[in-house]
């Protein structure tokens, strides 16, 4: 679980930093917190420009790709009309987010990104 968080933690600021030339407002939540509010919800960040938001996104780890996680997606796309809503997974788990996206009906509103961590020795 340690490990998760930390996984979660570091994409949080990692797209944060890359995201940064696109978007100038970005307000994010690490894991489990609740600084920044859209519409009710805590997404892991909040992007926008000149006080809009244009995109939410939620990272997940190998653990939090869900049912009830799904749940949660479509209550965000539900409420925040007009703003798209990015899922990051890990890479062998995106099929099975698409999947999850095309049950609760919000996979024409929601973009789903990937993520790999990979570790080459000599």
């Amino acid at each position: 679980m340690q490990d998760e968080k930390l996984i979660h933690d570091w994409m949080v600021s990692h797209l944060k930093h890359k995201l940064s030339r696109d978007y100038k407002d970005i307000h994010i939540n690490l894991n489990g917190e609740k600084k920044n509010e859209f519409k009710g919800h805590y997404p892991d960040l909040i992007l926008g420009n000149h006080g809009l938001v244009l995109a939410v996104m939620e990272i997940e780890t190998e653990k939090s790709v869900t049912p009830e996680k799904a749940d949660e997606w479509s209550r965000i796309v539900g409420t925040a009309l007009g703003v798209k809503l990015i899922i990051m997974v890990p890479k062998p788990l995106k099929a099975k987010t698409v999947e999850l996206l095309w049950q609760k009906g919000i996979a024409d509103r929601t973009s789903v990104g990937s993520y790999e961590i990979n570790i080459a020795m000599p």
